[in-house]
């Protein structure tokens, strides 16, 4: 099995890259956003906290988030691998999922792939998503940029947890869909 991060801030392209990366590979895509939707949608509780974090640019308090994740990879212990997108934002995150990995999976993450955009790009991505998403946090430049500033204040220091470990491989993020899915599986290629 193969357990996969895909790191990036928002707008990057994580999510249309984890769903090349899954139709190529036959891997199951754990995406937090996805999940948050889920939880949003149906109205749960994790689902209303989350959304008001959310709302005001906020990235979702840890504990909601991992507990979301770790049901996931429950559901998916006998995948042939995983991609993890849009977790872990913080090295706390970083840290408990290599906790569950190695819990409920018996494995570790093999690699973490990080998709690096300028942030004028990613504004200009977001917005241009906002005309359809529906989403509120895309459509308001200032709450975009809140979204950019703090993903870099906090996720900094979780590419240092995995540089440490050396699975961390920086991947442009910018180009055609197609050149960046290359790039992307020319890394994990390597891991074979």
């Amino acid at each position: 099995m193969k357990n996969v991060v895909l790191f990036g801030p928002p707008g990057s392209g994580k999510g249309t890259q984890a769903q090349l990366l899954v139709e190529k590979y036959n891997w199951v895509q754990l995406s937090t956003g996805d999940m948050f939707r889920f939880n949003i949608k149906n109205e749960t509780e994790l689902g209303k906290l989350a959304k008001s974090h959310m709302d005001k640019g906020e990235l979702v308090p840890d504990e909601v988030t991992t507990e979301m994740l770790k049901e996931e990879v429950k559901k998916h212990k006998d995948a042939v691998g995983l991609i993890f997108d849009g977790y872990p934002r913080t090295t706390a995150q970083a840290k408990e999922l290599d906790k569950i990995v190695a819990e409920v999976l018996g494995t570790e993450i093999d690699v973490t792939l990080a998709l690096t955009v300028k942030d004028e790009v990613l504004v200009q991505r977001i917005l241009k998503r906002g005309e359809t998403s529906g989403r509120t946090d895309d459509a308001s430049e200032d709450i975009i940029r809140n979204r950019i500033k703090e993903y870099y204040k906090k996720t900094d220091v979780v590419a240092e947890h995995y540089k440490a470990q050396d699975k961390w491989v920086e991947v442009e993020g910018e180009g055609t869909i197609e050149e960046i899915t290359q790039r992307l599986i020319d890394e994990i290629e390597k891991l074979n």
